[in-house]
């Protein structure tokens, strides 16, 4: 008998397009019939049929709206110019207002479109949100992918709309951009004395390192023991067989703790969820609690200080001045 290769090999037969459960209907009910695409040679993939619901309309049309206002601005920006839009669109950016504005509202053009299209799209967001929680509850499920989305809003809010608020300016807001977004983030790095210093930011990348690990460990032990039944998480949960077994043994083995076919899912939840929580603490400390991270970082013993290569400065600051100097 040949070698069993899940990796190419799949376990589930694909069976006939499914419609879902029925759900208490609300004002809209599913649209279209469904279809398998390609990806479905990696990976069972039904599209369809949609749920759309009015907060996952209103939420697609406030996403229109902002996607739009920052297309528009930058496609303006080169001067309506189809082919260097295309051309230069990683570099583009819709900038917020200038630090003179403060909190106040700006003309158009000098920062009142980046704040029409930041409203539009948190509304976006926040539908998506309510859909996705309301679409839980009608499915009589738990409603963890709701909350795991709200940690992200949370960094998505500290980036865009508290700090700034706290900071007393929209300048201190993230622009609309794919490279720009980028530079903001070194440039955001550099004017608080390296980010890689805040303790919160720390935490951040431990969780998406750990959580990306997890995630990557448990699909490929349950694709390990999926010729055993493995996949069949649930029944794995409720009664334990081989597959749960062997799948417990090898991370007792490798890993030297138990995960089971349940808590590993609550292990990788909690480590995702966490890197967007922590990093938006760090961000929310920076420039408000802590003005620069390296110095904090000496001073609490977490980095080295700079050596005494050149001579002591004597700050003018500190030296007493006569009356008439």
């Amino acid at each position: 008998m040949a070698e069993y290769q899940n990796i190419f090999t799949q376990v589930q037969v694909r069976g006939p397009l499914y419609a879902g459960i029925p759900t208490q209907r609300d004002i809209y009910d599913r649209v279209g019939g469904g279809f398998y695409y390609w990806l479905g040679r990696i990976g069972d993939a039904q599209v369809g049929p949609f749920y759309l619901g009015w907060t996952g309309l209103a939420s697609l049309i406030c996403g229109f709206i902002a996607i739009e206002i920052i297309g528009l601005n930058m496609w303006a920006s080169v001067n309506w110019d189809p082919i260097q839009f295309v051309r230069q669109l990683p570099w583009l950016a819709l900038e917020p207002p200038a630090p003179g504005y403060g909190l106040s509202i700006p003309p158009l053009n000098e920062g009142g479109w980046w704040l029409m299209a930041g409203f539009f799209l948190t509304a976006a967001i926040f539908l998506w949100w309510l859909r996705v929680y309301r679409r839980a509850v009608s499915l009589g499920m738990g409603t963890h992918v709701a909350w795991a989305f709200a940690s992200a809003i949370w960094l998505y809010l500290v980036l865009g709309f508290i700090r700034p608020l706290l900071m007393g300016s929209w300048a201190e807001a993230v622009p609309f951009g794919i490279f720009p977004h980028l530079d903001w983030t070194a440039a955001f790095s550099i004017r608080y004395g390296n980010l890689f210093y805040n303790p919160f930011h720390m935490l951040s990348i431990v969780f998406l390192y750990g959580s990306t690990l997890l995630f990557a460990m448990h699909g490929a032990t349950i694709l390990a023991v999926s010729h055993l039944g493995g996949e069949r998480e649930i029944e794995q949960i409720l009664d334990r067989g081989t597959a749960g077994e062997r799948a417990a043994l090898f991370w007792r083995w490798t890993m030297g703790f138990n995960a089971t076919v349940e808590s590993i899912h609550r292990w990788a939840w909690w480590f995702a969820v966490l890197c967007p929580l922590t990093g938006g603490i760090g961000i929310l400390l920076t420039g408000t609690v802590v003005d620069n991270w390296y110095l904090w970082g000496v001073k609490h013993g977490l980095a080295p200080p700079y050596p005494a290569v050149f001579p002591a400065v004597i700050d003018p600051s500190t030296l007493a001045t006569g009356a008439g100097q």
